[in-house]
């Protein structure tokens, strides 16, 4: 799985831009830069330059002697190369990077020339590979890495952020140390009886293991959140056809995304669309109408609409105010049973001839005490949106997002590592609680310091390491 040989790519990303970044790492990386770069002199410099200093100079295409005359008919572009020497580079490894102007062909020529200089095509993620594998960053920071690029929203740029400065890493370190630590104990006491007594050890085990699994149930309760941190609260816009669910959408995304018309029906299909608000990341799908219609491809999207709300982790109810609900509502609340909603009373710039109480009677009438969050909204006016975003952060997340100080687990690896550990120290408490020899407790003990060792790839195989960073894209 690890290789030493010289790799190159281009970690920008591969479009025209003012910059692009151009990466070599491995034993003849200085070398293969080397052969590329020249001062404005045209004396080649690089396998002399101080670690960590930028410098000036161009790239030619052709291994001319230094000073020789021609040398500037092959320039390939100007540029800044930076020499960053073993151990201290991102990989670990002598790593040199050319900035150059950001369009996609020069990047292409420029890679192409570190290739036939010596260097092999990068894979994906293998830089970063490389930074795990020469114990630069635990599996975890590496994953961090990754997170951190496609974050969509602060909060998961703080997560992200976090685990990248080795938090998730320290905490689990902490955890296994006080486990191995115990596993010593017993195996010390049971080689050496005379010397180390067991005596009232299992009582004083106990206690130990209520403080761990109480910290992993910490860690646990934050897997939900950190889920809609990183992905986005799953949110489906339902209701009658009409009502103003595309206005709403619209409104939220910021532009004309869906078709608006005074005919009912006019979305048949779903929209979905990713947004942030107050750095809440929400992956809004707009729904068609649900009604009863005999029309082939409107009812195709009705069933749609009823799945997309089942699956959903937030449904927005919108109800035009200014039309006395009927029973077709109360059809469409049953999709609301037991979810987390918000009910949007929407076009309330209308002088609306239903009263207020007539909407929330037929509210309660149908929920009774677990009726939805009501909302007057007007997207023409613009109002009711400040009230909808400040409950949304109520019903997810009590009104504020877990702080950057505190752990989140964003990672369903991670999250089931944890729950792997969780389980094996109840099962010691268990075996405690029935009088159990001590080598049983160290079984399950050592299985819960290998699951939480999995987190900071400790106790990983190669596949699994691969799978890991297969996934990451191209020069990073």
């Amino acid at each position: 799985m690890f290789r030493t040989d010289t790799i190159s790519a281009i970690s920008t990303g591969l479009t025209d831009s003012g910059i692009g970044i151009i990466r070599i790492s491995g034993p003849d990386a200085v070398s293969v830069g080397d052969r590329l770069f020249r001062l404005p002199s045209g004396k080649r410099i690089l396998k002399n330059l101080e670690s960590h200093r930028l410098q000036y100079g161009y790239i030619v295409n052709k291994n001319t002697e230094d000073h020789d005359p021609e040398w500037k008919d092959y320039i390939i572009d100007e540029v800044m190369a930076v020499v960053m020497r073993a151990p201290g580079s991102f990989t670990g490894e002598d790593t040199i990077e050319i900035q150059c102007h950001g369009g996609v062909l020069v990047m292409k020529k420029i890679l192409e020339l570190t290739l036939q200089n010596g260097a092999r095509s990068a894979d994906p993620g293998e830089f970063t590979k490389r930074a795990f594998l020469n114990g630069k960053m635990d599996l975890s920071r590496a994953e961090a890495v990754m997170d951190l690029i496609h974050s969509e929203n602060e909060y998961a740029l703080a997560s992200s952020i976090d685990q990248l400065k080795g938090k998730m890493a320290f905490k689990v370190k902490e955890l296994r140390s006080e486990i191995i630590y115990e596993i010593a104990f017993i195996e010390s006491a049971l080689d050496d009886p005379e010397h180390i007594s067991l005596d009232g050890y299992p009582e004083r085990l106990s206690e130990k293991l209520d403080k761990l699994i109480a910290e992993i149930e910490k860690l646990l309760s934050t897997v939900r959140d950190g889920r809609l941190i990183r992905e986005g609260i799953n949110t489906v816009i339902i209701g009658k056809p009409n009502v103003g669910k595309s206005s709403i959408l619209n409104f939220l995304v910021g532009q004309e995304r869906a078709i608006v018309t005074e005919v009912a029906g006019t979305t048949r299909d779903v929209l979905e669309e990713r947004i942030t608000l107050d750095g809440i990341g929400l992956n809004i799908i707009d729904t068609a109408g649900i009604r009863n219609t005999e029309d082939k491809v409107e009812k195709i999207g009705v069933e749609k609409a009823k799945q997309y709300a089942k699956d959903a982790d937030l449904i927005l109810y919108v109800m035009d105010s200014s039309v006395l609900p009927d029973e077709n509502d109360r059809e469409i609340f049953s999709l609301m049973t037991g979810k987390k909603a918000i009910l949007l009373l929407n076009k309330s710039d209308l002088n609306s001839p239903v009263p207020e109480e007539k909407f929330f009677h037929f509210i309660e009438d149908f929920f009774g005490q677990d009726s939805p969050v009501v909302i007057r909204t007007s997207v023409k006016e613009e109002f009711g949106f400040e009230e909808f975003k400040k409950t949304i952060k109520e019903m997810f997340f009590c009104g504020k997002l877990r702080s950057s100080g505190e752990l989140v687990v964003t990672n369903e690896r991670h999250a089931e590592a944890f729950r792997e550990a969780f389980h094996s120290l109840n099962l010691v408490k268990e075996s405690i609680s029935r009088n159990m020899p001590e080598d049983f407790y160290s079984i399950d003990l050592m299985n819960a310091y290998s699951s939480l060792g999995r987190i900071i790839g400790e106790e990983v195989d190669d596949d699994l390491i691969e799978e890991i960073f297969s996934k990451f894209c191209m020069g990073k």
